[in-house]
């Protein structure tokens, strides 16, 4: 007859269930979303009384605590995985970290830490297989007691978990106090809303875990669309019933040599320039570079010439200008848009900033299409800074700007001034382009080879003025113009002499403007005239 047990018969048993295994672990593997490999397991409490059948933990467990019964039981599990991790390593068969539960009562009552190492010693099982997993409700009230526990456990070389993480109330507090290893999300914040309020707090707490660099493990995970979405946050390890309701030992036995294993790689580890700590100090350099980058932007991790794009924001898509979604940007394979002179261009830079720990800047052409868009040949420039890496893994912030009408521009810019190259030789042309911004002029060959300028005239027009091409009495009109084209004077021109000759020549500047009106460049040339030349200036 199956039936729930009473509290007197729960207790009466108790002991006997003890002796005969009757309560014993099951085991629920975790497993990398990205790869279908196991990588560690969570050792979880049963009990199956021969009279009245298999127990549900949430009627026994409670029960033992009020009795103090949950100490023994617990030290019974973690005895029962150190035999399971000993068969193991004896038949020199593969096998992965096994996460064991440490309520708060074996901690305030009991010596559980020197319990759990005779055991661990007795069965001479190597620490690296053994986790303890804590409550985040069982640090709340305690935090010197655990504190200290951890410390003690971390001593010895035990990776400890947190369980539970974001189902307290003060989830914030204890994850700044204590020192754990991992973290396993509760993802009762997507039940029924996956990209709402629930999604955003998720999103907030994976990229929080990354800067302590704390791995994380989505835990309660149903659905391979919950698997999805905690991928592209960048949570691949995953544990739930998509993959395995908890098993018994020897129903796990097979599923470990079925299924590959791998180890479990730390969180990606965040350049030094950036501390974890500061982060949250809203007047520090690490909020202000963070609060800095709000243009077009896509995060992505880069892994042996592989990419993936983990998130993209909403301006990213704007700049892309091709209606495409986040889903279209991150189930689509980036190498996808690109051919191979435009993707080892990318690589390169890519590569280029993992050796130089900065910030590197590549232009691409690539290949896009949308359903609503068609398809559409569109140049990309990139701004590839790597934040975080876990191994041979990086994790990549890459700044974007859509500059195809800028390249197009250039390309007939290009083109007339191969025309204009073939024309000036054989008139007295001179051209060059002005940086408004920087105030940078790059001279046309003409005025390189012809008066000795340099490709770049930085903080122009003084130097032309102090080598004498404008003479003194027309400096200040000179520079006067170039203030006039800075406030977004579109046009200017005049008669000016020029050089110590004082040869006249019609100068002429053409202001280009971006798409908010800004003045960006101007274009400047200057024509010898022949005859008898005005004296005024024009406008």
């Amino acid at each position: 007859m199956e039936r729930k047990m009473t509290e007197q018969e729960i207790i009466d048993s108790f002991a006997e269930a003890m002796a005969n295994d009757h309560i014993y672990p099951c085991y629920q593997p975790q497993i990398n979303h990205g790869t279908g490999r196991m990588v560690g397991a969570e050792a979880l409490m049963r009990w199956k009384n021969p009279t009245f059948g298999v127990q549900y933990p949430s009627d026994f467990i409670p029960v033992l605590e009020k009795h103090d019964l949950l100490y023994e039981a617990d030290v019974h599990i973690f005895d029962c995985v150190c035999r399971f991790q000993k068969q193991r390593l004896e038949k020199n068969e593969p096998t992965i970290p096994i996460s064991v539960n440490m309520s708060r009562y074996d901690i305030y009552r009991h010596e559980y830490v020197d319990e759990i190492e005779k055991r661990r010693q007795k069965y001479g099982v190597p620490v690296k297989y053994l986790r303890i997993e804590i409550t985040e409700s069982s640090a709340i009230g305690g935090m010197e007691l655990m504190t200290a526990v951890i410390d003690r456990l971390h001593e010895i070389g035990y990776i400890v978990e947190m369980d539970d993480f974001g189902s307290g109330y003060s989830s914030l507090n204890i994850l700044k106090n204590l020192k754990v290893d991992m973290i396993k999300l509760d993802l009762k914040f997507l039940e029924g809303d996956m990209g709402g309020r629930g999604g955003i707090i998720l999103s907030s707490m994976v990229q929080m875990a990354k800067w302590l660099k704390t791995p994380l493990i989505a835990e309660g995970v149903e659905t391979t669309e919950q698997a999805d979405y905690m991928k592209s946050l960048g949570c691949s390890y995953i544990q739930g019933y998509l993959y395995s309701k908890p098993v018994p030992e020897d129903e796990f036995l097979v599923m470990l040599k079925q299924s590959a294993h791998e180890p479990t790689l730390p969180a990606m580890n965040l350049v030094n320039a950036i501390n974890a700590g500061k982060f949250w100090d809203p007047g520090s350099m690490e909020t202000l570079i963070f609060s800095n980058f709000v243009g077009a932007a896509a995060l992505f991790s880069y892994q042996e010439g592989q990419v993936e794009t983990l998130r993209c924001n909403e301006k990213y898509l704007r700049e892309l200008g091709m209606q495409l979604t986040e889903t279209d940007v991150t189930n689509s394979n980036p190498w996808d848009n690109l051919d191979a002179e435009n993707r080892a261009i990318y690589v390169r830079t890519i590569e280029k900033a993992i050796a130089s720990g900065g910030e590197e800047t590549c232009e691409t052409w690539r290949d896009f299409y949308s359903r609503l868009c068609g398809s559409d040949r569109i140049c990309i420039r990139s701004h590839i800074r790597v934040i975080g890496n876990a191994g041979s893994q990086y994790l990549i912030y890459a700044m974007v700007q859509n500059i195809t009408e800028e390249k197009k521009n250039y390309q007939q810019l290009f083109e007339s001034e191969r025309r204009f190259r073939f024309a000036s030789e054989q008139a007295n042309v001179y051209a060059w382009e002005y940086t408004i911004a920087t105030k940078e002029m790059r001279p046309c060959f003409r005025c390189m080879r012809d008066l000795g300028l340099p490709p770049v005239i930085k903080n122009y027009p003084e130097p032309a003025i102090k080598l004498g091409i404008f003479p003194p009495d027309y400096a200040d009109m000179y520079r006067d113009w170039h203030r006039r084209l800075a406030e977004g004077e579109p046009h200017l021109e005049a008669i000016i002499p020029l050089t110590v000759g004082r040869i006249p020549f019609h100068v002429r500047y053409t202001n280009e403007f971006d798409e908010n009106g800004n003045p960006v460049k101007a274009y400047g040339s200057a024509t010898m005239v022949v005859g008898d030349p005005p004296n005024a200036e024009k406008k």
